[in-house]
């Protein structure tokens, strides 16, 4: 009798064992966070159809998307960035492991936080349409501390935890999250090494932001 149970039950196990490997979860030992209106601007040299996916490596998934995302985006992009005739850019949010670097960043009092994020944004080679799109959005909702950290993350390291792959990669791909940290209180920060996009060709720039 244990015999016929346990072969009746050895399809279960298995599965479990071995179909679950591709899970999205993020790992278990890893605190996750939530990753905050990230916009993909996607700016091809002429009109294209573009199949784009996004991959979480550590584990993770999509909360949140416009367009709806069902396993990757397919659309058409024209010059101008204009998705679908419809969309600026492609927005997502999702869960993923807390791996972000919180080593290198600057402090920042609320009352110059646009300012900072203007010249940040411009200097990273970020559109002044893209810029107002960021500061629309943001500044509105930090308001509650009297000091934020920032904390940039760029796509060498932004790749290992959120993969974003397209069907014709673009010449040049930007990536630049800012991880924020409100406090009351000021700090010393190792200022980082800023990062600027290259808008050339077929290019595409993202930005996201991690709230802690």
């Amino acid at each position: 009798m244990k015999i016929i149970i346990f072969l009746a039950l050895l399809p279960i196990l298995l599965f479990m064992n071995f179909g679950c490997k591709n899970s999205t979860e993020p790992k278990d030992d890893i605190d996750s966070v939530i990753v905050y209106k990230p916009n993909i601007y996607i700016y091809p040299s002429e009109k294209k159809s573009l199949t784009v996916e996004v991959n979480f490596p550590q584990g993770g998934k999509i909360i949140e998307s416009i367009p709806a995302y069902e396993n990757s985006w397919k659309v058409e992009v024209d010059t101008n960035g204009k998705i679908n005739n419809t969309y600026d850019y492609l927005f997502y949010e999702c869960s993923v492991p807390d791996l972000f670097q919180m080593e290198n960043g600057w402090i920042i009092k609320k009352e110059y936080l646009e300012k900072f994020f203007v010249n940040n944004l411009s200097e990273s080679g970020f559109s002044e349409k893209e810029q107002n799109d960021f500061i629309e959005y943001w500044i509105p909702k930090l308001t509650d501390y009297e000091y934020y950290e920032i904390y940039p993350q760029y796509k060498s390291s932004l790749d290992k935890i959120i993969e974003i792959n397209f069907s014709l990669e673009p010449d040049n791909f930007y990536r630049l999250f800012y991880l924020i940290k409100g406090r009351n209180n000021n700090i010393q920060l190792k200022e980082p090494e800023i990062k600027i996009a290259i808008r050339q060709n077929f290019y595409s720039v993202e930005w996201g932001v991690i709230l802690k």
